[in-house]
C-alpha cells in the first residue's frame, strides 16, 4: 500500500511526507501504508527507505499512468503552477494545473482502486462580489488563471467522485504564512516575505496597501489539517467534496504590528512598500473571511494568532 504525492520537491510536499512518516513511526497513521511514492520535476529532499522519487511532468499522460497503480491508497495532488506564474503563462498553467489534473485522475480511474484523493485548492476560485463572511456553498466565481483552473480541478475531482472513480477532497487552502525559502510564483507571496525577510534581517517589499485583509494560516496547521482530510471516512463529506480548509483573518497592518512585537522596531523597518497593481488586482480579489463551522466540526483546525505565527517561524526556522 503506498500514498502518491505530487509537488513533492516544493516545501507543502515535503512536509506532508515528513509528517506522514511521523504519524507512522507512531502508530498514528491517517490511512494504512507502507510506502511513499515522491512525484516533482526533481527529487524531494526527503530522505528515507520508504519514499521513492518519480521525476517527470504530470502533463505527460504515459508517465502520469506509470505512477499510479492499485496498491495506490491515497493521493496528494499539491503540483501546481501558481497564482501569479498562472497569470504570467497561461498555457503553462493550463498544461499542469488542468491537463496534470485530468491526466492523474484518469491514471487513478484506470488503476482499478478507489483512493482517497487530497486535492489542493484556493480561496483564488472565489471572485466577483464577495460577501464579507463566504459560505461553505459560496459560488466560485475566479478574477484569475489560477483560480479559473483550481475551479476546473475543483469540479474533476467531486465528479470523479461522483461517478465512484476516486474518494476525493477538495482542501481550499488560506494563504500560508509563514513560509520558509526563498519567494515563490504566487501573488500572495509577500504575506511570507514581509515578516520573513525582517526576520532574517532583510529588506522586503510590500505589495499592497496596509488594510488589505487575507485569510491565512501558517505551515503547521496547514499540514495538520491535509493530514486529517486524509483520514475523513467518505459519508462524512456529502456529496459536494469542497472543504474551506480554516485560516485567521488578518490585514496587512496588523501583519506589520506582529513582526513588530515579535522581532522589534528595526526589523518592521525593513519593510517598505512598493505598490503592484497587477498583485493588488488578484490578491484584492480573493475573500479575507469564511465561515468554518462545517469544516471545525469534522476535526480540522486554525491558529490562535498572528503573533503565534510570526513566533512558529521565529523558532522553526531563524538561527
Amino acid at each position: 500500500m503506498k500514498i502518491v504525492v505530487t509537488g513533492a520537491a516544493g516545501f507543502l510536499g515535503s512536509q506532508v511526507i515528513t509528517e506522514l512518516l511521523k504519524r507512522k513511526d507512531a502508530g498514528a497513521s491517517p490511512i494504512p501504508f507502507d510506502t511513499i511514492c515522491a512525484v516533482d520535476l526533481v527529487e524531494t529532499s526527503v530522505r528515507d527507505p520508504r519514499v521513492t522519487s518519480m521525476v517527470g511532468d504530470l502533463s505527460d499522460a504515459e508517465f502520469t499512468a506509470s505512477i499510479i497503480d492499485s496498491e495506490v491508497v491515497g493521493i496528494y495532488h499539491l503540483a501546481a503552477v501558481l497564482s501569479g506564474g498562472s497569470e504570467e503563462n497561461f498555457d503553462l498553467a493550463m498544461a499542469v494545473n488542468v491537463d496534470g489534473t485530468r491526466n492523474l485522475l484518469e491514471a487513478t480511474r484506470s488503476s482499478g482502486g478507489v483512493p482517497r484523493f487530497i486535492f489542493t485548492s484556493s480561496l483564488a476560485v472565489f471572485g466577483g462580489t464577495i460577501p464579507d463572511i463566504v459560505s461553505p456553498f459560496f459560488a466560485t466565481q475566479p478574477d484569475s488563471t489560477y483560480g479559473a483552473f483550481k475551479a476546473v480541478g475543483e469540479i474533476l475531482v467531486n465528479e470523479y467522485s461522483r461517478k465512484g472513480f476516486i474518494d476525493g477532497r477538495i482542501c481550499r487552502l488560506p494563504t500560508i504564512s509563514v513560509r520558509p525559502g526563498k519567494p515563490n510564483s504566487a501573488a500572495s507571496s509577500f504575506a511570507s516575505g514581509i515578516i520573513r525577510e525582517p526576520l532574517n534581517g532583510l529588506e522586503s517589499i510590500c505589495p499592497v496597501p496596509h488594510e488589505t485583509a487575507m485569510w491565512l494560516s501558517s505551515p503547521r496547521v496547514v499540514v495538520t489539517n491535509l493530514i486529517h482530510a486524509l483520514s475523513l471516512p467518505a459519508e462524512s463529506l456529502g456529496t459536494w467534496r469542497g472543504l474551506n480548509l480554516p485560516g485567521i483573518t488578518v490585514t496587512v497592518d496588523q501583519m506589520l504590528a506582529s513582526l513588530e512585537t515579535v522581532a522589534g522596531t528595526e526589523a518592521r523597518a525593513l519593510v517598505r512598500d512598493e505598490f503592484s497593481k497587477p498583485i493588488m488586482d488578484i490578491v484584492c480579489s480573493w475573500p479575507a473571511a469564511f465561515d468554518v463551522q462545517s469544516t471545525l466540526d469534522l476535526g480540522f483546525v486554525r491558529d490562535t494568532s498572528f503573533d503565534e505565527m510570526v513566533r512558529q517561524y521565529r523558532d522553526d526556522y531563524v538561527k
